[in-house]
């Protein structure tokens, strides 16, 4: 058997996993989302007959990621496939619970498979960069230079949501970011290791934080999620090899969920719905 027809019989696997019951996901989740009480807006323009790429931001550590998950899933009855670092999928459980939630090890072949299978898939463009966030970097995007996905989404026939996320990166206050851990002895001793190679150069250096108080028990921040309207990929049918054009509908993505940011903030900004327990929590 070749490398080539391996590779599409593991993503044919991926494709016919079996993940938690709805009933399942929605009690494993409730703790969670009593802790961080979500507010969802848009979930409208998630239609569950249309297959579509739902392309968002990460949030530091990306805690928000599977309660964002579970809600489109309690809510919507919608089963989306998370793309996800492959670092996830080489650790025992962990790797479990991912997988039966709905996670795939995001890689092309998994997604054009999930694609061709017309699942809802879930990608982050910032990847691994953008999750290990730095001093000032809140709610920035961290995008380089990537265009894949637009790319898979022309040549399936794939329509593009936005989708935001706020609270995840205020959860945590950020101590030393990677750029100080570099210049630190202990960074100079990583790098003569190796290690700092291996975290490519240090963009995937996790920063070291804290939460409540001194520990890493991340404060009770209210989580927004907004879903934004779909991008229709059908003007560039055609196009997914052509650079440029891959760019234009990129900024078309970057746009929208820039401004779903934006309101998502103001949104954050007037809440005042909160109990005296977690403002006094969130002072700590």
């Amino acid at each position: 058997m070749g490398q080539r027809e391996r590779a599409s019989n593991k993503a044919r696997d991926v494709v016919n996993t079996p993940h938690f019951s709805q009933q399942t996901a929605s009690w494993m989740f409730a703790p969670l989302r009593a802790y961080f009480r979500p507010r969802s807006f848009g979930l409208d323009n998630l239609d569950p007959d249309t297959p579509s790429l739902l392309v968002g931001n990460h949030t530091l550590y990306s805690l928000d990621l599977p309660l964002l998950c579970a809600e489109i899933y309690c809510r919507k009855g919608l089963l989306v496939r998370a793309l996800g670092d492959k670092w996830h999928f080489s650790v025992p459980l962990w790797r479990d619970f991912i997988i039966r939630g709905g996670g795939v090890d995001g890689s092309r072949e998994n997604c054009e498979a999930l694609m061709d299978a017309r699942e809802h898939v879930l990608v982050l463009p910032g990847g691994g960069r953008e999750v290990m966030k730095r001093k000032g970097e809140a709610y920035e995007l961290i995008w380089k230079q990537r265009t894949g996905f637009a790319r898979l989404a022309v040549k399936h026939g794939y329509p593009i949501i936005p989708f935001a996320s706020i609270g995840g990166d205020t959860i945590f206050s950020i101590l030393v970011d990677a750029q100080e851990i570099m210049k630190s002895p202990l960074g100079r001793l990583l790098e003569v290791a190796g290690i700092t190679k291996k975290m490519k150069g240090g963009d995937l250096m996790p920063p070291i934080v804290r939460g409540l108080g001194p520990t890493m028990v991340p404060r009770p921040e209210r989580f927004y999620f907004s879903f934004g309207e779909s991008i229709s990929t059908e003007p560039f049918r055609g196009s997914h090899d052509d650079k440029e054009a891959m760019l234009l509908l990129r900024k078309k993505v970057e746009d929208s969920l820039k401004a779903q940011i934006k309101i998502l903030l103001y949104v954050l900004d007037q809440d005042r719905d909160e109990a005296l327990w977690r403002r006094l929590l969130k002072r700590i």
